[in-house]
């Protein structure tokens, strides 16, 4: 069990290192790593499913509350077709419709450079994303 706290702790100091290139990252408490990115607050968490298998999973907010109507509804489930780095999710409240981007890949291994590119694509289509929902 020590051995997983130990990888996944090196690949989230990877992972910062990796976007600090590009942002400002915050640890926060719990080890995850903090940021956002033109307005859109991202989080990144390492996790090892078996030994040799650490992922790293991304989850950044979209948008939040925004109104439901099925003009939304559609662009949403239209752009959910087109991305390749990350899944949309959508959860609808009384205060409206909540738009999460997700995703996750094994990460282990990988060089500061290719990690960071990975990392920014995945926060770029967020970004990309938001400004087209709240335009």
């Amino acid at each position: 069990m020590a051995s997983a706290a130990l990888n996944t702790a090196d690949l989230l100091s990877a992972a910062k290192r990796s976007l600090e290139t590009y942002l400002e990252v915050h640890t926060d408490d719990d080890g995850a790593l903090s940021f956002q990115h033109k307005g859109v607050p991202c989080a990144v968490q390492a996790t090892q499913l078996v030994e040799g298998l650490t992922m790293l999973s991304m989850t950044c907010v979209v948008a939040w509350d925004l109104p439901a109507s099925d003009e939304l509804a559609a662009k949403l489930t239209h752009r959910a077709g087109d991305g390749l780095f990350g899944t949309l999710g959508v959860v609808s409240s009384p205060s409206g419709m909540d738009v999460t981007l997700r995703y996750a890949f094994p990460a282990e291994g990988m060089g500061n450079a290719p990690l960071g590119t990975l990392l920014m694509l995945v926060v770029s289509t967020a970004s990309q994303l938001r400004d087209e929902l709240l335009d």
